[in-house]
């Protein structure tokens, strides 16, 4: 059964409507990802969102009116609910035929679908129960008030126990199963530092061609799709540097995505630790998208919030094939401090100027520690 989805975002005040427009188009563009589609976008300005329903009980009244000619299955809030909020617009909705979601189950449905390795279904998975354990204390708090007082026990307090403790238990052995892949990756680290060997990592927004610029520059053969999050696992191939004859590694692995849920990012700490080690970052930017600037912000917050702010960065403008018009020169100027590069992956175009400004940096980083070496034997 196909998904037919009603997107309901709660924004400022203060925000444009080009930005709340946005906001929603990207949420289209994950449902579609799933594999859903969108039959209604609905944005609603509002200094606070509502206390028990996020949107309030005009406004979930005005929509699932609207759906008796939409015929939707599903309610997608473009926020995180909180357990309370989730829990009354559920009871509310399933009357109607309506299941409701909120941004981070979907982003969660959608890395489900796509995850092939065990550790990144393993990760998963722990985000999901992260997300869904404070449900289950709204749920039960919920339900001992229905019953008379915060004092009430019951068979619902009963079972709701049961299954928080039995999800207390399976994310303890989820994690234990996790230490063992962040141990081997973690080693394979180490041995590249012991034959060392330097290391780049792509990062980007979600959909910005990271693993078509993958694929260009060392034909690793990964797979690319004109989807968010096509990319789960990190992929590492080989890039030759051919003025100093030298082999540096190239990884890439999830893209970011804003108010990407921190359970995530938290979950999917050993698949990062390649960002996290490598000795240059090399940030893909959709050059072709009117908010690359926004999107850049999104993934300098993140970097930030994994405390990697030093690193050795440069900017790589992406699918330049695709725009016409753009002043180079005053981009180049505005990001002068990230060696901007402009590239496309797809026709192979700046791709020799991105591999010279790589191994400078490389060279770079190997002329240090030979200085530095030089200082400690003197």
């Amino acid at each position: 059964m196909q998904h037919k989805a009603i997107l309901v975002d709660v924004i400022p005040p203060n925000l444009s409507k080009e930005a709340g427009l946005q906001r929603l188009n990207e949420l289209e563009s994950l449902v579609k990802t799933f594999g859903g589609i969108a039959v209604v976008k609905v944005v609603q300005k509002k200094s606070m969102p509502d206390y028990k329903t996020y949107i309030g009980s005009g406004k979930l009244k005005e929509v699932l009116d609207e759906n008796n000619k939409t015929k939707a299955n599903l309610l997608i809030i473009n926020n995180l609910l909180k357990p309370m909020q989730n829990y009354n617009l559920n009871e509310i909705c399933k009357k109607e035929g309506v299941e409701v979601w909120d941004r981070v189950d979907l982003i969660l449905k959608i890395f489900d679908k796509h995850a092939k390795s065990i550790e990144a279904k393993l990760q998963i998975e722990l985000a999901a129960i992260r997300h869904m354990g404070p449900r289950i204390y709204g749920m039960g708090l919920e339900l001992t008030r229905q019953a008379g007082g915060i004092g009430t026990r019951g068979i619902g307090e009963t079972n709701l126990q049961i299954m928080k403790r039995h999800l207390r238990r399976r994310e303890q052995k989820i994690k234990e199963k996790l230490k063992h892949y962040d141990l081997v990756q973690a080693n394979h680290r180490k041995q590249r530092r012991n034959k060392d060997l330097k290391t780049v990592s792509l990062v980007g927004y979600t959909n910005a061609g990271k693993s078509t610029l993958l694929n260009t520059i060392t034909k690793k053969g990964v797979y690319v799709a004109n989807k968010l999050f096509a990319t789960l696992e990190t992929t590492v191939g080989q890039l030759y540097l051919p003025v100093s004859e030298k082999i540096a590694l190239l990884s890439d692995t999830i893209g970011f995505i804003q108010d990407l849920p921190p359970d995530l990012i938290d979950a999917f700490k050993s698949t990062l630790g390649e960002i996290i080690d490598a000795d240059l970052l090399l940030h893909v930017i959709d050059i072709s998208d009117p908010l690359y600037e926004s999107k850049i912000k999104v993934v300098e917050n993140i970097l930030s919030d994994l405390d990697i702010v030093d690193k050795p960065k440069i900017y790589v403008f992406n699918k330049f094939d695709l725009t016409s018009g753009i002043d180079t020169k005053e981009i180049g100027n505005n990001f002068s401090d990230f060696s901007p590069v402009f590239v496309s992956a797809e026709t192979k175009s700046g791709i020799d100027v991105l591999i010279q400004k790589v191994e400078n940096v490389i060279n770079s980083l190997y002329e240090d520690k030979l200085n530095g070496y030089s200082e400690c034997t003197n």
